[in-house]
């Protein structure tokens, strides 16, 4: 176990989680299925549940919580925005936020690939963003 790669993986899941909420955030706007908006807010809660865990964690070694870098976290509203403007469909909507759990999945992945001598607790907790994403995404699909 290194304290270097749980620190390292630990803060990339903390940034990932607040891009995936503030995503989350961009499009509930435009989705006006209660339906809809019901899976994208209990998801929500649960990202916000799992981020809190995150930074359980990270406090417990005494280190802050990452936020998302800011060019990063300004393409994503400004795409969201566009896109949903000129198309603002549940599918346009539920495409965006497939792409954005492809993303966190990805990136999630490599971390994990990245830092593997994180502690174990570290390490669940990226498997559970993983678990998360990929739930969200197939909860997508009747809306593409």
């Amino acid at each position: 176990m290194s304290r270097s790669d749980t620190l390292m993986l630990l803060q990339e899941c903390s940034s990932g989680i607040k891009t995936a909420i503030a995503s989350i955030d961009d499009v509930l706007p435009f989705v006006k299925e209660s339906e809809f908006k019901q899976v994208l807010k209990e998801s929500k809660t649960e990202h916000k549940s799992l981020e809190q865990k995150i930074n359980g964690e990270l406090e417990k070694i005494n280190a802050p919580a990452k936020e998302p870098g800011i060019m990063a976290k300004s393409m994503s509203k400004v795409k969201i925005n566009a896109e949903l403007a000129f198309k603002p469909t549940s599918a346009q909507a539920a495409s965006l936020i497939t792409d954005g759990c492809s993303m966190g999945i990805k990136t999630i992945t490599r971390c994990l690939n990245q830092y593997p001598a994180a502690d174990s607790g570290a390490k669940k907790l990226a498997e559970k963003i993983t678990l998360l994403e990929e739930n969200l995404e197939d909860k997508m699909k009747p809306y593409l």
